[in-house]
């Protein structure tokens, strides 16, 4: 459902508030995991069942960041006008989020940060590559290296979703830049930003040792089912 006039369709007040508040609380996440530095970095979700999804605002610290001054956009980018009729902006990776949600109805969430490891790989646009189980079991392969592209139009996002589409990795690294990660909601991207700075560190200190051992792709696929299928706990109205 889109949101006419900048202004929230009716009926999505509940999700908004809902969405506001995880989005804000995940960013608590990129602090507490060492992903991002001072203001850089952004966690953004959809809100489900609208054309609309909430971002952090631009150039605010993380400590001053709550439920109410996270930004409603459409998904062209457009904020929509809070209900105390303020218009704060949005981050300037707004673009790129927007273009994602636009092009990726299965994504719920999208996360950007500049972490430490993973930037390093991608400041040297060499993909991270499958080499532990536990990256198997997260991303299925590597974790590709996307194009270099220019902050505050849809270049990011472009390069983000031809680099994801049809691809198992929920991380991508743009070149020269840093880590965007995509989910199913904020909070399975969040996931998936923390662990690809893990593997990037890992690997980069497994490389230091000497040459890194491949993992055979059937054992690769073989993880990466058992992860996505079985691992954890099944639903409850799965228990018998």
């Amino acid at each position: 459902m889109t949101s006419p006039n900048g202004v929230a369709p009716n009926g999505a007040t509940e999700a908004i508030v809902s969405v506001r508040r995880q989005v804000a609380d995940l960013h608590n996440e990129l602090v507490k995991n060492e992903l991002i530095t001072w203001t850089g970095g952004n966690v953004s979700g959809r809100v489900p069942g609208f054309d609309l999804f909430v971002i952090k605002p631009s150039g605010v610290v993380y400590d001053d960041l709550t439920p109410d001054n996270m930004v409603l956009c459409d998904l062209d980018g457009a904020v929509i006008e809070g209900s105390d009729g303020s218009e704060r902006h949005p981050s300037s990776d707004t673009a790129a989020h927007a273009y994602v949600y636009r092009h990726m109805a299965h994504v719920g969430g999208v996360v950007h940060t500049h972490s430490t490891y993973a930037t390093a790989w991608a400041a040297r646009g060499e993909a991270i590559p499958c080499v532990i189980t536990g990256m198997a079991d997260e991303f299925g392969g590597d974790i590709p290296v996307g194009p270099f592209a220019i902050i505050g139009d849809e270049s990011i996002g472009r390069g983000i979703v031809a680099t994801l589409d049809g691809h198992r990795s929920r991380a991508v690294l743009m070149q020269n830049h840093g880590v965007f990660t995509i989910g199913k909601d904020a909070k399975d991207a969040v996931k998936a930003a923390v662990m690809c700075e893990d593997v990037a560190r890992t690997v980069h200190i497994a490389k230091q040792g000497g040459d890194l051992i491949p993992i055979e792709q059937s054992a690769i696929d073989s993880l990466f089912d058992r992860y996505q299928n079985v691992y954890g706990q099944a639903p409850q109205g799965d228990i018998k």
